[in-house]
């Protein structure tokens, strides 16, 4: 029911006074965590310390999109909400882990979609899609370059479903190449996948693949629904399950997104309850 953690007791993920079981589906977050191609390194400084002041201080220097982390509208389409005005029920709820595995540069369809979760689904679900992408998460540019992405109609089939949010173990809510990355808006921040790409599709122009600037980002922003994106951790063990999810936001003003701790929920009791908030 406990565990010792450098000499102070606490209660475990999977076994605790409560009998539900905590999962974790975040990448750590620090000091040279993978980052996107063109942002700066995470830092991470001691301000107080314990030989110097008896107490542990430390600033942060970071982007709002490293690691495991969660993208407001206001990310990509200018006039929409940003992170700390969006809703708290927006970070919570009931859903669905789903697989798809995919290869290199693989796009995650409608009907993929359709295939493994269309009977299971249900409005308002948080949906998270394993592609297996996860195990590859590291500073490469094989993670970040070469992943395997939603393209527009996986977006149509959010929307119809009416998912609440979307999760998964890529690199962003659209394609690599449907960004910056290939030759979308800021990019070809890598033009040497030009011919790569060329000669892994068979003779194709990128440019007439992913004709759009992250479609699949600006259609779900649109409808309300958030992107969780670069989800990790113990994935595996929840894939194919129904659970609840919560993730805490940091309450950043006018932030264009923000890191998550990424926690699935389950109770194999079924004695668990939500409290209805009546006064005592």
């Amino acid at each position: 029911m406990a565990k010792r953690i450098r000499g102070v007791m606490f209660e475990e993920n999977l076994k605790n006074s409560m009998g539900l079981e905590f999962v974790n589906l975040s990448h750590r977050f620090g000091y040279q965590s993978p980052n996107w191609p063109y942002f700066e390194d995470v830092k991470i400084e001691r301000i107080h310390y314990m030989a110097k002041s008896g107490v542990l201080s430390q600033r942060i220097t970071t982007s709002m999109h490293n690691t495991t982390h969660i993208d407001a509208p206001a990310h990509v389409i200018q006039g929409t909400p940003f992170i700390d005005e969006v809703p708290l029920p927006h970070f919570f709820g009931s859903g669905i882990v789903v697989s798809i595995p995919k290869k290199k540069w693989e796009p995650i369809t409608y009907d993929d979609l359709e295939k493994a979760a269309g009977k299971v689904v249900r409005p308002r679900d948080v949906v998270i899609v394993n592609t297996g992408w996860h195990k590859f998460y590291e500073d490469s540019e094989d993670y970040f370059c070469r992943a395997p992405g939603f393209v527009p109609s996986a977006a149509d089939w959010f929307i119809e479903k009416k998912v609440k949010v979307v999760g998964h173990d890529t690199q962003a809510n659209d394609h690599p190449l449907a960004t910056a990355i290939g030759p979308q808006r800021n990019g070809p921040l890598h033009p040497h996948l030009e011919k790569e790409y060329y000669e892994w599709s068979g003779g194709r122009d990128w440019k007439d693949d992913f004709p759009e600037w992250e479609p699949v980002h600006r259609k779900i922003f649109q409808a309300g629904i958030m992107g969780i994106e670069n989800v990790g951790g113990d994935l595996d063990k929840v894939t194919g399950k129904r659970v609840t999810f919560a993730y805490f936001p940091w309450n950043w003003d006018r932030g264009d997104g923000c890191i998550v701790r990424l926690v699935a929920i389950t109770d194999p009791t079924g004695k668990y309850r939500i409290e209805r908030g009546k006064k005592f």
